[in-house]
């Protein structure tokens, strides 16, 4: 249980505390913050917070594990898992709040399963699927499209500009393009299968 490692157990114990935040409405909680006629609710930005900080510990488990020479089997499994539980959980919880529609969040996480069936795959095979550059840009646009939608929109809500609605459409248009493109790129393995 190296460093990496306990950083990914870490994002995954995440979870369910932004979940409480985002979806459990406490009646301690102060009064929603607003500024003119924008409205965020206390537990709202403390749950897009952890999920900010969830998310940014993706890059610094990977890049500390492959500079340290600490890449392990275990590593290989969970950090993949933890993004895809990260990212489910949340849009999940975004269409229940009814901020996320139900098809986008099916796309992304439908395209997640679908590339992690294609690397069992190409597991089974002796194949490693590394993550494409289409695949790290997805991924980023999708914690930008989540975050603002997590934020209300801040702080494009003041010059009256839909960037949450827009930066989660594009997320799942990328993600689209992205899981077509593992394929299209490993077509060979599923011939083999």
């Amino acid at each position: 249980m190296n460093l990496p490692n306990r950083i990914t157990i870490a994002r995954i114990c995440l979870i369910p505390i932004m979940m409480v935040f985002l979806l459990v409405n406490f009646s301690f909680y102060p009064e929603p913050l607003h500024w003119g006629s924008f409205q965020l609710s206390v537990n709202h930005l403390i749950a897009a917070i952890i999920f900010l900080l969830a998310a940014s510990t993706d890059g610094i488990d990977g890049y500390i594990a492959r500079k340290y020479n600490m890449v392990t089997n275990l590593g290989k499994l969970l950090d993949p898992l933890a993004d895809k539980l990260l990212i489910s959980a949340v849009l999940i919880s975004l269409v229940e709040l009814g901020r996320c529609d139900s098809l986008i969040a099916v796309i992304i996480i439908s395209r997640e399963f679908a590339v992690t069936g294609l690397r069992q795959v190409a597991l089974l095979d002796g194949k490693v699927v590394a993550a494409s550059k289409w695949g790290k840009i997805k991924t980023v646009v999708q914690i930008v499209a989540i975050s603002l939608l997590l934020l209300n929109n801040f702080p494009f809500q003041f010059v009256g500009i839909p960037f949450d609605d827009i930066a989660i459409w594009a997320a799942a248009l990328i993600t689209i393009y992205s899981g077509i493109d593992y394929f299209v790129k490993n077509k060979e393995l599923l011939s083999r299968a």
